[in-house]
């Protein structure tokens, strides 16, 4: 397929919180220079406690976040019991490694929260796997990065949290034309799982900001 003629996403922002994860999105899906759609979901709940987020090629991602759902449910199902972040990610990356010849045009951030607590892992084409603090991936990362580095904090709460992921995303949908329309947030914590806010929760948090 033409690269011009590829559907793609961006922009994604990661964050580990002292009590969880936070994950969040624009919905912009593009086709070249055209906005080919305007509610791209970019979020995926791969199991009560983990959750992904996805840029580049659409359908790559899709395909990609079916698979590993399958997989850690396949793992739950043979160890009556879940698996752990690390694990899900050391998977997501053999996959990826494993299609390196015809690889998975995207990047993925994998996190959530286990036993040994919260963790982010970020997700290359040809399957590197790096663990870190926050995490932006897409065309809009350098903006998003800049937000990133002047307010985030791993002293930080999943509230607090949300408010500096919802700030990187709106300046990059200011200056990335490639990202844009709304923003999508989900949060996992101990307590409540993987938690995708409601376009209400969303807009209020933005208006607080503001």
């Amino acid at each position: 397929m033409n690269d011009e003629n590829r559907l793609k996403g961006t922009t994604t922002v990661g964050l580990t919180c002292k009590d969880g994860v936070v994950f969040a999105t624009e919905t912009r899906a593009t086709m070249g220079n055209l906005i080919a759609h305007k509610v791209a979901d970019k979020i995926f709940k791969i199991d009560d406690h983990i959750g992904t987020t996805i840029a580049g090629a659409v359908s790559d991602a899709q395909g990609l976040m079916k698979y590993i759902r399958a997989e850690v449910a396949l793992f739950r199902l043979r160890n009556g019991k879940r698996i752990n972040v690390e694990a899900a990610a050391t998977l997501t990356s053999n996959i990826l490694h494993s299609s390196r010849g015809y690889p998975f045009y995207v990047q993925t951030l994998l996190g959530g929260v286990d036993d040994k607590g919260p963790a982010l892992y970020s997700l290359d084409p040809t399957g590197g796997v790096i663990k870190d603090l926050m995490i932006s991936t897409g065309s809009g990362s350098p903006v998003a990065y800049g937000v990133l580095e002047d307010r985030y904090s791993a002293d930080l709460y999943v509230e607090e949290g949300v408010d500096v992921a919802i700030r990187a995303i709106k300046s990059a949908m200011e200056r990335d034309a490639y990202s844009g329309n709304s923003i999508l947030v989900a949060t996992i914590t101990q307590e409540e799982g993987f938690k995708k806010l409601s376009e209400e929760e969303v807009k209020q948090k933005i208006k607080e900001i503001n």
